[in-house]
């Protein structure tokens, strides 16, 4: 299932976006 990798990936980007960004959230 290449979009369950696809989806996970994306998470992590966010994920790794809101932690280094978090006065945006």
């Amino acid at each position: 299932m290449w979009v369950l990798l696809v989806v996970s990936a994306i998470l992590m980007v966010y994920l790794t976006y809101v932690i280094f960004n978090p006065e945006k959230f």
